[in-house]
């Protein structure tokens, strides 16, 4: 804090008073009156180098510019996404923000001078969601193995057994998890996603059908929705006839194991998603676009199927 007079401080309080009664009593412009206020704060910011908030002005510590104290109240830092925070244009070296959709829970970042950085020095976590429309979707295939509350989920690999089951279970396309788990994530039956136990984690759900059609019509509609929700390239499609991602959500082509037969089909030509809306004769729709063409397929199938499963934010 800067030493200043005792005196000089009360002139310059009396003489800022009746700066402001003077702006607001006589007919100023709005101008005039904004060029007085900000006069007024440029004053107190010279004479009060430092600043303190919620602490007395003599109890600043000297090698603060800015000291906070609160023992019921924090610091709030600006906070965006990933897309928000890569507009940014020229950002400066040690300019701080919470990355919303970075990591399962967001995460505090820094600019280093040459790339966004964790608050360790370490690589920033990728972003797990994505905001299209008013929806937020996470941005990978569900690849859980337990329940919400910590219960396992039988993993299935027998094609006979798993066309026997009403109960939940999961497994992987062609029971290969070393190849197409970290792409597609897991399959699951629907018994899997109506279990009370939780498939989602705390703040997400399973998608009704009517988030779905909300996903599908702002995204362009089921006849043209297709090529705005794919990833593109044939990494994970067998062909891309124009696709855009433009939403980030970032489709796949999993495949699907099948209720009558136990085997799996259709890796990367089609999309098979849940909902949780149970329709009747035991079945459920799924959602999801195909390789080949910009409509949206949407049919009830028995709760057996094993398909994928992207989750929503509540």
């Amino acid at each position: 804090m800067r030493n200043v007079d005792t005196r000089l401080c009360s002139f310059l309080f009396d003489f800022t008073l009746g700066l402001v009664q003077f702006s607001f009593t006589k007919k100023m412009s709005r101008p005039m009156k904004s060029f007085f206020l900000c006069g007024i704060l440029l004053i107190f910011l010279e004479i009060n180098a430092q600043v303190g908030v919620g602490v007395s002005a003599t109890d600043i510590a000297p090698s603060a510019q800015l000291e906070i104290k609160s023992t019921t109240r924090g610091l709030l830092l600006p906070r965006m996404t990933h897309t928000q925070r890569d507009a940014i244009a020229t950002p400066t070296a040690g300019l701080v923000l919470w990355c919303t959709n970075c990591g399962d829970a967001g995460e505090l970042q820094v600019y280093n001078g040459s790339s966004w950085t964790n608050m360790t020095g370490g690589a920033v976590s990728a972003p797990t969601s994505v905001t299209i429309g008013s929806q937020v979707w996470q941005l990978k295939n569900m690849n859980v193995d337990r329940y919400r509350n910590g219960d396992p989920i039988p993993k299935v690999e027998d094609g006979a057994t798993w066309m026997s089951l009403t109960t939940g279970a999961y497994c992987y396309y062609m029971n290969d998890s070393a190849t197409y788990a970290a792409a597609y994530g897991k399959l699951y039956n629907w018994y899997a996603v109506n279990d009370s136990r939780g498939l989602a984690p705390t703040g997400y759900h399973v998608p009704s059908y009517n988030e779905w059609q909300t996903l599908i019509a702002t995204a362009g509609g089921s006849g043209l929705a297709g090529p705005a929700l794919k990833e593109t390239g044939t990494v994970y499609w067998d062909t891309d006839p124009g696709s855009t991602n433009s939403t980030g959500f970032s489709a796949r082509g999993g495949g699907f194991r099948d209720n009558n037969s136990g085997n799996f089909y259709y890796l990367r030509t089609f999309s098979y998603f849940w909902d949780a809306t149970p329709q009747g004769g035991n079945t459920a729709y799924f959602h999801g676009p195909f390789s080949s063409g910009a409509h949206i397929i949407a049919n009830p199938y028995p709760y057996k199927c094993g398909f994928s499963v992207r989750l929503i934010k509540d």
